[in-house]
């Protein structure tokens, strides 16, 4: 039976509580409590039993059905008493307020000598635990460095207090404000600390041994990522295997919307594998905020397009967008477009800006062949301005009357069923609470996030998938990255459009199946920068690997082909093949 048991999730869970070591007949513990933040409040609710009747607990029973018992984050504590008497006030999980919002703390472990009280009246503890002092004084440490939520607080400076106070007796902590959940390992390993990292999709989530049992999914949430944490690896009950990873001794892991924001590690402790792939992802986004500055370069491109028909056709009209965007972030030194059969008429400007050709065919055909070879010089070398200051711009985005008008067809979201929408703008939110509102922040986590746990596989979708799909599903291909990301930001209020174009890979990518057909991104709009390019397919910023096309509201505004037959045709087959090098610049 864990001590302590936590977990912080992206959106609001409701789970199933069943806390089997209060049924009757069994040994009880010496109190339990469940903390947890209703609605994401700032405000804890906290249920405790310092002394459960021998005959069954009428508040297990509350936890383990009470529909209103919903929050990202809890915390359950299941007390062997060392310290103290029975009583509520010693039972935790303790809360207190500082700064506005509810703290709540939970220490599995017994000291083997009373710290000293804090120095602040007010934080003196209400009951006579170890555990309580302990928390007492982290919340005075706390308010003495002016600090007035985790997020502020220094880590490193955090992990080696922790640190002083362990030195007290065994010492492993979980505590949060209701956004950031903290965990701190016994430096001795007197006791431990376990995390698990759910990783969706799934149907049914539930863990537990003979003495507690949670269930995450029984009232019908859905499949959301979430780190599980506890002091004793307890098993699943499901399908889905529990991968339980030690915290390190002496390690400090900071959890906020289902996602470990930072590990902090004792000085001179090698990393171990676990250690190594967080380290290595936490990294990876911290490169993203401030991309490297790209040498611009020029970039050849075929594009070949072929349609077979098995019944000839008599007479059709193509509209096709294959001439790259010319702007002052991209020049094209050269393009020429052909095609098999018909001729190529108008060329004209549509009305997101990108360049269109019509053609006609009348005369039949059973295979046409369409051509574009382009010579382009890319110019967008420092997307986010690493040469300037962040300016920092957080949710709610506010327009002007005349951007709105503007913008407006990239605010749209598509056409979904209202639950849908419902449950995508709730996954959207968290990248937003976990970023603190920050529109960038939020923009390049949504970024990596989809690139990091989305399976890129073809055949697995078509042009019909809907956003609401892909994320229940979490694979697709470039396309349903793009349809996902856009659906997202325009739930946050960010205007966002569908990019179509081509990308160079390079010879050793794990992916280079993306580099031979047309490739997708999205281009958000960011106050006073403009339209910046995210791909989600590879995790980046775009720069001088991406040669844009065409843009629009959805994939049918920026396809690269596209027409209608009217006479003839029957079972058609395509083939397209894109080839995207760089131009090597002569020796000087």
């Amino acid at each position: 039976m864990p001590n302590l048991l936590a977990t912080s999730f992206e959106g609001t869970l409701a789970p199933s509580l069943d806390l089997r070591c209060l049924a009757p007949g069994n040994k009880l513990p010496d109190g339990w409590g469940l903390g947890y933040y209703p609605g994401s409040e700032p405000s804890a609710q906290v249920l405790k039993e310092h002394a459960p009747p021998p005959g069954g607990s009428i508040h297990s029973e509350l936890v383990k059905a009470w529909g209103h018992l919903e929050s990202p984050l809890f915390l359950l504590h299941i007390r062997n008493a060392k310290w103290g008497a029975i009583s509520d006030a010693n039972t935790q999980p303790f809360c207190r307020s500082y700064g506005g919002r509810d703290w709540m703390f939970g220490h599995s472990g017994s000291l083997r000598r009373a710290l000293p009280p804090p120095p602040e009246i007010h934080l003196a503890p209400v009951g006579s635990t170890d555990s309580e002092l302990v928390f007492c004084r982290l919340l005075s440490w706390v308010q003495a460095a002016g600090w007035q939520r985790l997020g502020e607080v220094d880590l490193e400076r955090l992990r080696d207090w922790l640190e002083e106070i362990n030195s007290f007796g065994p010492l492993t902590l979980f505590f949060t404000d209701g956004q950031d959940l903290c965990v701190y390992a016994d430096a001795q390993s007197a006791t431990g600390a376990w995390l698990w990292r759910v990783k969706p999709p799934y149907d049914r989530l539930a863990l537990g041994d003979d003495d507690v049992e949670m269930d995450l999914t029984k009232r019908g949430a859905k499949g959301h990522k979430g780190v599980i944490i506890c002091t004793d690896p307890i098993e699943s009950r499901t399908g889905m295997k529990a991968d339980w990873t030690p915290v390190p001794p002496g390690a400090l892991v900071v959890v906020r919307q289902g996602a470990v924001r930072a590990e902090v590690l004792p000085p001179n402790v090698p990393r171990g594998a676990g250690q190594d792939a967080v380290a290595a992802e936490l990294e990876a986004r911290a490169r993203l905020r401030r991309p490297n500055v790209a040498k611009s370069r020029v970039m050849d491109v075929h594009h070949r397009t072929v349609y077979r028909y098995n019944r000839a056709v008599e007479r059709s009209t193509h509209i096709l967008r294959m001439t790259p965007a010319q702007d002052r972030l991209q020049s094209v030194l050269s393009h020429e477009l052909t095609m098999s059969a018909g001729t190529l008429r108008e060329e004209y400007e549509d009305v997101f800006g990108n360049r269109v050709r019509r053609a006609h065919v009348e005369t039949p055909y059973t295979e046409l062949v369409i051509e574009a070879r382009s010579r382009v010089e890319l110019k967008d070398t420092d997307p986010l301005g690493s040469h300037t200051p962040h300016i920092r711009t957080t949710f709610p985005l506010l327009w002007m009357p005349w951007q709105q008008v503007m913008l407006q067809p990239f605010l749209q979201p598509p056409a979904l069923p209202d639950t849908e929408l419902e449950e995508l703008l709730e996954y959207a939110m968290s990248f937003a609470r976990r970023n603190d509102f920050d529109l960038l922040d939020t923009l390049l986590d949504l970024n990596f996030t989809l690139f990091k746990e989305y399976r890129y596989a073809q055949g697995v979708t078509t042009v019909h998938t809907t956003p609401f799909q892909v994320y229940a599903a979490r694979h697709g291909v470039c396309q349903d990255f793009t349809n996902l990301f856009v659906c997202l930001a325009r739930l946050l209020g960010v205007p966002a459009r569908y990019t179509c174009g081509y990308i160079y890979t390079g010879p050793k990518h794990a992916n280079t199946q993306q580099a031979e057909a047309s490739h997708a991104w999205v281009q958000a709009y960011l106050p006073e920068r403009g339209w910046k390019g995210f791909d989600p397919t590879n995790g980046v910023i775009t720069q001088t690997d991406h040669v844009r096309l065409a843009v629009g509201r959805s994939y049918s505004d920026a396809a690269p082909t596209s027409g209608t037959i009217y006479v003839g045709g029957g079972m058609e087959r395509l083939e397209a093949l894109v080839r995207c090098e760089p131009v090597e610049e002569p020796s000087r």
